[in-house]
């Protein structure tokens, strides 16, 4: 416990002095943020640097490095996994500020990425034997067998996307993202305590309990320039890593039915726009005022700390429901 408090701590005031150096770094480079013309709320928000999420993804990665013992091949995978969908929005934020707009890669090409890193990491798992999930409230673990593998591709893709839409507002994606990542290290404690035959070892969930506590402090160091008013975006150099993060962590504990449960803003958040579009396509008409969800909500007049704070709210009250089927 010691070590994960330590741990916390250091990537949080590591992201706050990175965040001091590199904000005035993107600022000079004229790294700003493109803004949606039918947003008009958020006209002011132009030019606001971006790429942002390298603060605290170098934060946590170096301060995983650092108390990290043991055998942790898969945390050092999920790193590896989070980084690579890093450079994946790195390339998507630069076409953007390259061209000067809200576009980067167009969505095939964001999808090939995606699927490629994702249709590897679903044959590692595989290979490797780590083909259950714990079942959400009851104790119970379901092996998928090979069913795995195309499960595992759709978890990747559905939820690096998820997060990316819910990068909308200002301290969303970041607030929501740390308090997940620290009910998932909570839950992987509790499973590691209670069931004593797993697939991976003791050392491995310690291992990636301390991925999770290392990136909660490094975002939660982040918001400290994210939060109302922002000054630095996390772009999708950030919410593709933290997808990833999500992704790649939940699955290798078996944990990846718990992220529609705890991630349910992030659910929520593709939700709306699959029904927007498909709605809009078959009738013309819109059922919400704007999505994702966070914007339907910002045009009923609820302000962005308002629409953060819940969407936190919700994502703690999740979290603590999760872990209470363990103790």
């Amino acid at each position: 416990m010691k070590t994960f408090i330590l741990a916390f701590i250091i990537s949080s005031a590591t992201a706050v002095l990175a965040g001091f150096a590199i904000i005035p770094l993107l600022r000079k480079l004229k790294v700003g943020q493109n803004i949606l013309g039918y947003v008009k709320e958020h006209n002011y928000k132009s030019g606001t640097p971006t790429m942002g999420g390298v603060i605290f993804i170098v934060s946590a990665s170096v301060c995983f490095l650092l108390f990290s013992s043991g055998e942790k091949s898969l945390a050092l995978v999920s790193l590896a996994i989070g980084i690579a969908y890093m450079l994946v929005g790195f390339i998507d934020d630069f076409i953007k500020v390259k061209l000067k707009r809200n576009e980067g890669l167009n969505p095939l090409q964001k999808t090939v990425f995606e699927l490629a890193i994702a249709t590897v990491i679903a044959v590692y798992c595989y290979k490797r034997g780590i083909t259950s999930v714990y079942v959400p409230f009851v104790c119970k673990s379901i092996d998928l067998k090979w069913l795995f593998i195309p499960f595992c591709i759709f978890v990747f893709l559905a939820t690096t996307n998820s997060v990316n839409l819910t990068d909308g507002l200002d301290g969303l994606a970041g607030g929501v993202s740390y308090i997940y990542f620290l009910g998932l290290a909570a839950l992987i404690a509790l499973q590691t305590s209670k069931f004593s035959k797993n697939y991976v070892t003791p050392d491995e969930y310690k291992n990636l309990s301390l991925l999770c506590v290392s990136l909660s402090g490094g975002i939660v160091g982040f918001l400290f320039f994210n939060t109302f008013k922002a000054s630095v975006f996390m772009g999708d150099t950030g919410s593709l890593s933290v997808g990833g993060f999500i992704a790649s962590i939940s699955i290798f504990s078996c944990n990846s039915l718990f992220i529609p449960v705890i991630g349910i803003t992030f659910l929520l958040s593709s939700l709306s726009v699959i029904i927007q579009v498909l709605h809009f396509k078959r009738t013309g008409k819109r059922v919400f005022l704007m999505a994702p969800l966070h914007h339907h909500f910002q045009h009923k007049g609820y302000s962005e700390c308002k629409i953060a704070f819940v969407y936190k709210f919700v994502t703690a009250l999740l979290s603590l429901c999760c872990t209470l089927a363990y103790f």
